[in-house]
């Protein structure tokens, strides 16, 4: 299946920070094997500003990412998704809608930089490492050698990737 482009999922109860900057990141790196959007159990209704203006300091294109209902992608004309992963323990743990196609999943939980407490470089130091975790995390996911790998092995791998450095807790979420 040359040039197969594959739709990822990134899932977080308020769809505000972590999985937001998940979509920018996999958008950017992924570009042309990959195709990301994110959303949120109970979306917060906008970007986190601290999310905003990381990616933007970082070159990232912002106009287009906005907080949305997961319920957007469990409608018919959504896209089938060939990956769903929970960056938050809230969503992992809450009863997601049902994906066609059964889609591969996997949590990769890291903490909330929007629930950062502290001096503004304190709360933007929280956004700089759940940048980094994720980048880290979508890199090696961009990586696999996808359609070579067997369901099974997949799925340990996507596990694996969950549970690099950082991570906030194991999930056998499937």
């Amino acid at each position: 299946m040359a040039g197969q482009s594959y739709n990822v999922l990134f899932l977080c109860t308020g769809n505000s920070a972590r999985s937001i900057i998940a979509e920018a990141i996999l958008n950017r790196i992924g570009k042309g094997a990959f195709r990301a959007y994110s959303a949120g159990s109970q979306p917060k209704g906008q970007v986190n500003p601290g999310a905003r203006a990381l990616l933007e300091s970082l070159g990232y294109e912002t106009a287009g990412l906005r907080s949305k209902s997961w319920d957007e992608f469990a409608k018919a004309g959504a896209p089938k998704f060939d990956f769903v992963f929970t960056v938050c323990d809230n969503a992992a743990a809450e009863a997601c809608p049902v994906w066609p196609g059964q889609p591969m999943t996997a949590h990769w939980g890291i903490a909330d930089p929007a629930e950062a407490k502290g001096s503004p470089a304190e709360v933007s130091m929280a956004f700089k490492e759940a940048y980094r975790l994720l980048n880290q995390r979508i890199g090696i996911f961009t990586a696999l050698p996808l359609r070579s790998l067997d369901r099974l092995t997949l799925k340990g791998k996507l596990r694996d990737i969950g549970e690099m450095e950082g991570a906030t807790k194991t999930s056998e979420h499937s």
